[in-house]
């Protein structure tokens, strides 16, 4: 059974994401980005797969400027992956599933 992505806002990301008890990957997009909904069902697929033990977590750019803003976010899609409040991995557009799982890989 697939986890579900949860949608994360510039209020509850310190909460959700840095003081997080697991690994968390954040998918930063925008609604009308072509390769945000592209990139989607990839990252839907691996919550799937690792949503037990690690976290996903979807941040709107357009409603929450704050949080792009902090970490530099230039284009989208960008995936951040998290692990005890610190970025370990970043990744900007569309890439291959296999260079996320390689990613997740690491801190789990």
């Amino acid at each position: 059974m697939a986890e579900s992505i949860m949608d994360i806002e510039d209020d509850n990301f310190e909460n959700d994401v840095l003081q997080a008890d697991k690994p968390v990957l954040v998918d930063f997009w925008a609604p009308w980005c072509g390769p945000c909904k592209a990139i989607g069902p990839v990252v839907e697929e691996l919550a799937g797969n690792f949503g037990d033990k690690i976290n996903f977590l979807k941040c709107n750019v357009d409603n929450n400027p704050i949080t792009p803003g902090k970490y530099g976010i230039k284009a989208i899609p960008t995936l951040i992956l998290f692990n005890k409040g610190n970025v370990v991995d970043q990744v900007t557009g569309m890439v291959a599933k296999s260079r996320l799982e390689e990613a997740i890989n690491k801190v789990i």
